[in-house]
């Protein structure tokens, strides 16, 4: 059996004190029995889901999609069981969400071992379809069943008190956390975990199917969220569909914070649950407030009220974001160099301990792939040049669908207007592909770029209307909180050496935090039109300034440019020059292609990726700004699931997912490719009974995640696998063959 090592009863410790913090604080909750069994219950969840993400993260993989996981499941089951969906009973609605659950953990580790998908992309494109299908099942609505509910007691009876006076949820993790530290502790399954996290080259050498290890461990964690969504369902006998948004968060938290190593072959399941109950302990403290006493005037009597003072909008995510940070550092700077056993020794005068490196070193190859391809651009001739270049594909699909549009609506898509709308669409999502791509050819990856967005566009919107700053200083107050953001991920991933889908990851959930703190979660709108003319189109701008319209055909260009757009094309062309011209841009693909090689070479690359990074948020920055010109306002939710647009639009455009590659203009051709689909996909097409077809704006987001692993695979299978090249090859051997014989 697992034992609760030192780092665990470190873990209780500070627990014990963070709970004693929150009663004095808010004593009328924390001071009471039922504050204990309220935390337990509500870190119920997050444990069984931490059991199942401690085998992922022990096998060096992350599995981002629990969250929507466990929403999902709830809608299924509430799909399958509410009056209004099948009306079945309790028993099939299981049956469906364990065979869902277990479908998605094959979903993610096919993607991860076989189709060699990067776990972070897999599981957050997973992330992203699963948010959609909650969405476009529940159409953003509530579903709830308490009479039907009443019929099922021996289930529901599961989000209930028992007998003994406490919540049976907590029976549950408790058996789970207990099989899941046996099974990771004392079988098979889990040496073979801990063998292929620490070192999977030197574990299938030995004979461990490293492949199938890494499946299993989807699935243990799929089917881990699936039941927490079941015991989501017992308890409040219905779903939401903001169900399990953040969980994922809490529960990665939970694990790192528990003793995992995020680089794998460490991880211990009592720590994890640990760790859950830490952050949700860390959680409540942070939501329930405390108490304070105001004084309200009514004529001239002054009375006085007991209210709580509570954290704004949005400070939960921040801080919860931060800690996911913090909790990835204290792996390698504190349990690995074992500070807390060597701060015991010297203060006790012992020996210090020994600090053994437990991963292995696996043979490092280079990076770089896809020779052949370049090797095909320098011979061929004519059309073909361009057919073999990596962003052709782009460029293709960008014409396509553009008659695509076309040939559906012909009265509109051709028209000023929607060339008008599409292209302001564009500029936002162009600005963040054009940072991005320089990010993505380091080796790197911002997760970021969308809360940075968010970030930005809530700062400039603040100093205008709550600080009256004048358009440049507002301005500049946006740029400065998005370069701030870049620089923090710059320095957790080059300085502290974290990967960088983590440090964006933690960044990712503080800058959209920080964004909803900043406004108080409203929308904020009303300020001088002065700054909103960087929004507008250059023919709006002489109108403002009295400039008499220009005619003709220069006019209607005028009146479809916007300075947006005119300054986006500025930054894409000057991007452009420097990636593939000047040696900034040779150190950038060199660092992508092979760092270790790179470095040997001299080329500072830990310089070289801390720039890409700062320049994806600035970028990112620029677009929160523009963001609020156009639309007059701002609104936290700006800029979301932006990242996701973008980094599809790096890999359509030929981008490698790995480093080594990407061209400005192969990404500027992948967000136009995203930004023509987005509107296509929210065309009114006129059917040739009169009746209008559109599709449901809640399934968009699937579709455009189904598009992200599709570009991913293409570039895996296709671009570096040299699937063209082997069969062209076999296609001419074929003919050389045929040509012999006749």
């Amino acid at each position: 059996m697992q034992m609760v090592g030192g780092w665990e009863m470190g873990l209780l410790s500070l627990m014990a004190i963070l709970y004693l913090g929150g009663a004095l604080l808010n004593p009328d909750f924390f001071g009471t029995a039922g504050a204990l069994q309220a935390l337990l219950r509500d870190s119920a969840r997050f444990g069984v889901m931490a059991v199942g993400m401690t085998f992922v993260i022990a096998n060096r993989d992350l599995d981002l999609s629990v969250g929507s996981t466990l929403g999902l499941i709830g809608v299924i089951f509430s799909k399958i069981f509410d009056t209004a969906g099948q009306e079945l009973g309790v028993l099939p609605a299981i049956l469906a969400c364990v065979a869902a659950g277990a479908a998605i953990g094959v979903v993610n580790g096919l993607l991860v071992t076989l189709l060699r998908v990067p776990a972070f992309i897999a599981t957050l494109t997973m992330l992203l379809i699963g948010r959609g299908m909650i969405l476009g099942l529940t159409g953003g609505r509530s579903v709830n069943y308490p009479r039907k509910a009443d019929a099922y007691d021996w289930f529901f009876r599961m989000g209930e008190n028992n007998a003994l006076g406490f919540n049976n949820q907590i029976v549950v993790v408790l058996i789970v956390v207990a099989i899941g530290a046996v099974v990771l502790a004392k079988t098979r399954w889990g040496y073979e975990t801990l063998a292929t996290g620490g070192n999977e080259l030197a574990a299938s050498y030995a004979g461990i199917p490293t492949n199938w290890v890494r499946i299993r461990a989807y699935i243990l964690s799929s089917l881990c969220a699936t039941l927490a969504g079941l015991m989501a369902v017992a308890q409040d006998k219905g779903i939401t569909s903001q169900a399990g948004l953040l969980t994922e968060l809490i529960v990665i938290a939970s694990v790192i914070i528990g003793g995992a190593s995020i680089l794998g072959g460490r991880g211990r399941v009592i720590g994890s649950y640990i760790g859950a109950m830490l952050v949700a302990l860390l959680h409540k403290v942070l939501r329930e407030g405390v108490p304070i006493v105001r004084e309200v005037r009514v004529g001239d009597t002054v009375m006085q009220v007991k209210a709580t003072s509570t954290l704004p909008a949005g400070a939960i995510p921040a801080f919860i974001g931060a800690l996911l940070i913090l909790a990835v550092l204290i792996e390698p700077y504190i349990i690995r160099r074992k500070l807390p056993q060597r701060l015991f020794a010297r203060l006790t005068g012992r020996p210090l301990p020994r600090i053994v490196e437990t991963e292995g070193v696996a043979i490092e190859g280079s990076q770089t792939r896809g020779s052949t391809v370049a090797d095909r651009a320098v011979t061929a001739r004519g059309i073909g040049r361009f057919l073999v270049r990596r962003e052709a594909l782009a460029i293709i699909l960008t014409v396509m669908l553009w008659f695509v549009g076309f040939g559906l609506r012909p009265d509109y898509w051709a028209g000023l207007p929607n060339s008008f709308a599409i292209l302001l669409n564009y500029t936002e999502l162009a600005l963040l592909t054009l940072g991005l791509t320089y990010v993505i050819a380091c080796g790197d990856i911002d997760l970021s770029v969308g809360a940075v967005l968010a970030l930005a566009g809530s700062a400039a919107a603040y100093g205008l209307k709550v600080m009256g700053l004048d358009p440049v200083s507002a301005m500049a107050l946006g740029l400065f909180a998005g370069l701030l953001a870049g620089a923090v991920n710059a320095m957790v991933t080059v300085g502290f050496g974290l990967p960088a889908f983590i440090a964006t990851l933690g960044m990712f959930y503080i800058a959209r935090g920080l964004a909803a703190w900043i406004v108080a979660g409203q929308q904020l709108t009303g300020w001088t039109e002065a700054y909103n003319l960087i929004g507008r189109k250059v023919g709006d701008i002489f109108s403002h300034l009295g400039i008499p319209p220009v005619g003709g055909f220069l006019g209607e260009i005028l009146e479809v440019v916007s300075v947006q757009t005119l300054w986006m094309a500025l930054v894409a062309v000057v991007a452009g020059v420097v990636l593939a011209r000047t040696p900034f841009g040779y150190m950038v693909y060199a660092t992508g292609g092979n760092r270790r090689a790179a470095g040997y070479a001299g080329i500072p690359t830990g310089r070289v990726r801390f720039q890409a990074l700062m320049f994806s948020a600035l970028c990112a920055a620029m677009a929160g700004c523009i963001n609020v010109a156009y639309f007059r306002s701002f609104n936290p939710v700006a800029g979301q699931f932006r990242e996701l647009d973008a980094i599809a639009a790096v890999i359509i455009g030929g981008g490698s997912i790995f480093g080594g590659f990407g061209t400005i203009i192969g990404s500027l051709a992948g967000a136009a490719v995203i930004t023509l689909i987005r509107a296509l996909l929210q065309l009114n097409i006129v059917t040739a009974s009169g009746a209008t077809l559109t599709l449901p704006q809640h399934w968009v987001n699937s579709f455009i995640g189904g598009i992200l692993i599709l570009a991913v695979l293409i570039d895996i299978w296709v671009r570096q696998g040299g699937l063209l090249d082997r069969f062209l090859r076999r296609r001419r051997s074929s003919e050389s063959r045929k040509a012999a014989n006749a």
